[in-house]
């Protein structure tokens, strides 16, 4: 069974990178697992939305399965994005995942279809159901059209004891209170939105898992470093810190300003996947001038 305390903290949701000849770059990606967990994340996620996951194919999803553990080698643990708004495609990933020995489920609310609470409720009973995975909600309503109301994950985790958490990707910051309260207290939620990542640690989150961390991974996983140690103002000074990265980040969609910024830096080719395109040059000077702010 494994350690709830492990699964808190900054887990990097990390970029699919690709070749120019649009394949899996693995050997970029490998790199990039050893850059986050040297440089102190305390998590690896993959195929959540800054993986691009609905423009890989199945079996694209589960070799990153593969690899992911393959170069993680047990040093931090794996949240893996197994959802789809396919049911058996999510099983089928799901029951991969686990196989290849990743610590947890991410499943995100089936986006497109837009289903009733009582449809989210029969659908993650059956994920659950299928597997021994932690599972990890991904509520992510911006993207899904959903919201999953937290009276709904109160009812999940009473059925399903392996339903353990929620990312709430989430503007409606109210939310949260509501799952701590209705959910429980040690229920482990993760901020999905980078601005809130700070606030959400002050009302008992168990961490975030923010794209701005692809880039700046030591600092991200520090503000949650300084608030273990009850160092709060650092903390709180380290958020402000990091607002103007966190917005230039999202001038685009995610993950399309954070690509070109790593491509910036050298770490990928910022390739991405149609529909995708890559930032537009207005867009990519203005990142650049922020980006020098953090000495990148």
């Amino acid at each position: 069974m494994i350690d709830f305390e492990k699964l808190k903290g900054s887990i990097v949701p990390l970029v699919t990178p690709f070749t120019e000849n649009d394949e899996f770059d693995e050997k970029t990606f490998r790199k990039l697992i050893d850059w986050q967990i040297e440089s102190g994340s305390h998590g690896i996620s993959v195929e959540g939305t800054t993986g691009e996951p609905s423009a890989l194919s199945m079996e694209e999803r589960e070799n990153i399965y593969s690899v992911t553990v393959s170069a993680v080698k047990g040093r931090v643990p794996i949240l893996a994005g197994t959802g789809t708004n396919n049911l058996k495609e999510t099983l089928r990933l799901t029951k991969k995942a686990e196989k290849e020995g990743v610590d947890a489920s991410l499943v995100i609310v089936p986006y497109y279809n837009r289903p009733s609470q009582e449809g989210l409720y029969d659908y993650f009973s059956r994920v659950a159901e299928s597997t021994s995975l932690p599972i990890v909600i991904y509520n992510i309503p911006g993207r899904t059209a959903t919201n999953m109301e937290p009276v709904t994950m109160k009812r999940l985790r009473a059925k399903c004891k392996n339903i353990v958490g929620v990312k709430e990707a989430n503007k409606d910051f109210d939310q949260v209170s509501k799952v701590l309260s209705e959910v429980g207290r040690d229920f482990l939620v993760y901020s999905g939105i980078e601005s809130l990542c700070y606030p959400m640690l002050m009302l008992g989150g168990a961490g975030h898992v923010s794209a701005t961390a692809n880039l700046l991974p030591k600092e991200v996983a520090e503000m949650y470093n300084l608030v273990v140690k009850g160092e709060w103002k650092e903390a709180l000074d380290l958020h402000y810190k990091l607002l103007p990265i966190n917005e230039a980040l999202f001038w685009d969609t995610n993950p399309v300003p954070l690509k070109a910024a790593l491509g910036m830096i050298g770490r990928i080719n910022p390739r991405l996947r149609p529909p995708l395109v890559s930032l537009s040059e207005d867009k990519k000077e203005r990142l650049r001038k922020v980006m020098k702010q953090y000495g990148l």
